[in-house]
């Protein structure tokens, strides 16, 4: 699928996926995954429910991207969003958790996360803290 956002395009098909954009991302930028190794990145890319990209229309450059995790029928897990620096200011993270959450399959599904840093962005679509019955245990890591 395939959605138009100014001037790039949101598309959930992994075959576009550019490994080394995300590769790099994570080992440098994101600071929740860089103790990943590239194995790890590309196993879970490989492992993922649903991937969405976010790509330059007039380049096919990658410049965006988000995974989910989920069981496929009332659970997703939200990971690794992020947009490069070079195309943000142009509202395509949020473009991107819409096109994650709101389209597609998960629509009506229970969506969970973690951030440290983007708790407006994602409260835009609902996400907040934990009821009492949500328990967790840490990484172990």
């Amino acid at each position: 699928m395939i959605t138009i956002k100014g001037d790039y395009e949101l598309d959930d098909d992994r075959t576009r996926v550019d490994t080394d954009v995300v590769w790099d991302f994570m080992a440098t930028e994101a600071y929740w995954a860089r103790w990943r190794e590239r194995s790890d990145v590309e196993a879970q890319l490989a492992a993922a429910w649903r991937i969405v990209g976010v790509y330059e229309k007039s380049s096919g450059r990658m410049v965006g991207y988000a995974r989910a995790i989920s069981d496929g029928v009332s659970l997703a897990y939200l990971a690794d969003v992020f947009v490069l620096g070079s195309a943000r200011g142009n509202g395509l993270g949020k473009a991107l958790v819409h096109e994650m959450i709101e389209n597609g399959s998960g629509a009506k599904m229970r969506w969970m996360l973690h951030t440290s840093d983007a708790h407006g962005l994602y409260a835009q679509f609902g996400f907040g803290a934990p009821d009492s019955t949500y328990l967790e245990r840490p990484s172990q890591r």
